[in-house]
């Protein structure tokens, strides 16, 4: 397993700087930079060209990206173009919410799916089958910023129940209740558009090991249908499960721009929208360098989750 583990991070820093690589080729080639933010009237050309000249913007790609790297090497990411603070101080302040949020509902989501899952595959063509299936793609079909903002209204708005936006009260003590009066409406978004989509993949592996011959050879024996589903048949249907939620990590950290933009939640995705909107390209590449680890990493761990799961599978 050690030995697996250490060729998988060596294959993964090839990877990781193809990644950054890319990331910044393609950043660059997107029209405008930041100094065509500061375009004013009142704004003389040649105090234009002298702030790009001070960012390095006037330097070559290659050279620029060189630097960056040099810097990263260091540990230093560089500062902000528009607030001027570091960007690892940047991140640090946001990524802590944004993995709150992101682990949340992720779990919530599994524990919606899971069970809905299961019990939709062992009532196969059932009315609860219908009706689980139906929810499900009801779920997949509703555009999370079109949730969230029919929960604000109902919910913040019209019964005032909830709080509609923020991590915390202003003005506030900001206590662990308060924070998770602020969380419910977004991890309710997001664990809703997780669990739709996942039901689907629990119901059609639980159904292919439902069909296997040992199921039948336990219940054959005398062991009750509880422990027939939830012992024999989930364990082995969680392998399929597994891959489906490891690649949605990735995904969730996308979701979670648009969702923190709707509740105001102060995590990286409105960092990466201000960065986009400001031509930001050292917060950019900082953010990128954390979404990098977050998949390499992820993509390690749901392969270790096998052998965990399977003692079939071993990677000596």
């Amino acid at each position: 397993m050690g030995h697996y583990i250490v060729r998988r991070i060596m294959i993964a820093i090839p990877v990781f700087f193809g990644i950054t690589l890319l990331s910044f080729l393609i950043m660059n080639m997107a029209p405008g930079n930041p100094v065509d933010m500061l375009i004013n009237p009142n704004i003389p050309k040649e105090m234009l060209e002298l702030k790009k000249e001070r960012l390095g913007l006037n330097d070559p790609l290659f050279v620029q990206y060189v630097k960056w790297l040099g810097g990263f090497l260091k540990g230093d990411l560089g500062y902000s173009f528009s607030s001027f603070a570091p960007v690892s101080q940047l991140i640090g302040e946001r990524i802590g919410p944004t993995l709150l949020l992101a682990s949340s509902s992720l779990l919530v989501g599994i524990l919606i799916a899971v069970p809905v899952g299961v019990i939709s595959a062992i009532h196969q063509n059932s009315k609860l089958d219908y009706i689980m299936t139906g929810l499900s793609f009801l779920g997949t079909s509703i555009p999370p910023f079109f949730l969230g903002l029919g929960l604000i209204y109902m919910t913040g708005i019209e019964l005032k129940w909830l709080p509609t936006g923020g991590m915390k009260t202003l003005g506030g003590t900001g206590g662990i209740s308060d924070i998770i009066l602020h969380m419910i409406l977004p991890v309710t978004v997001l664990g809703v558009t997780i669990a739709g989509k996942k039901v689907r993949y629990v119901r059609a592996s639980m159904l292919d090991v439902l069909q296997q011959e040992y199921l039948r050879t336990a219940r054959a024996k005398g062991l009750s249908e509880f422990i027939v589903t939830n012992k024999h048949a989930l364990r082995n249907a969680l392998i399929p499960i597994i891959t489906v939620v490891g690649a949605e990590i990735p995904l969730l950290l996308g979701g979670s721009i648009i969702i923190e933009q709707v509740f105001q939640w102060p995590g990286i995705g409105q960092l990466t929208m201000e960065a986009i909107l400001s031509r930001d390209y050292p917060t950019l590449m900082g953010l990128n360098l954390v979404a990098a680890c977050i998949v390499l990493s992820t993509n390690l761990i749901t392969d270790l989750l096998y052998a965990a799961v399977d003692p079939r599978i071993s990677y000596n």
